[in-house]
């Protein structure tokens, strides 16, 4: 994915520090989410844990991530979409978790829309399909 994060922290009003901006690189390297301790892995001593889940939660706040939890309770983070926003995400899409390597991809699928019974309101409607990956189908 090719996205410019100076140019993300300042459309949602957030200092560009050198910790935002390599989340946001780190992030965007692959086509899965990743989670947190992944992210502790690949980003080393550059950003501590609490540093990380402070720009983490921001990001997810500010509508720049979307939050899914893998099978494991785990939570993985990917890039929104544009139509994101702080007041509201659009990430009603399925996401799609690899039972081989654990990897969660973002499909443009949408989730169908779902007449919820009275006196419910959804706020957000999610979609997980399990199976095996690309990658993985390949080897």
């Amino acid at each position: 994915m090719n996205i410019d994060p100076v140019n993300i922290l300042k459309e949602h009003d957030l200092k560009h520090t050198r910790q935002r901006v390599r989340v946001l690189e780190e992030i965007a390297l692959d086509k899965a989410a990743i989670s947190q301790p992944e992210l502790e892995k690949k980003l080393g001593k550059e950003i501590d844990r609490v540093t990380l889940y402070r720009i983490l939660n921001t990001y997810e706040d500010k509508g720049i991530l979307h939050r899914i939890m893998d099978m494991h309770g785990t939570a993985n983070y990917a890039i929104c979409s544009d139509a994101c926003s702080e007041e509201h995400h659009h990430d009603e899409h399925v996401h799609f978790n690899c039972t081989q390597c654990f990897k969660i991809y973002c499909l443009e699928i949408q989730v169908p829309r779902i007449k919820m019974p009275k006196g419910f309101t959804a706020k957000t409607v999610s979609s997980t399909a399990y199976g095996i990956c690309e990658k993985c189908n390949a080897n």
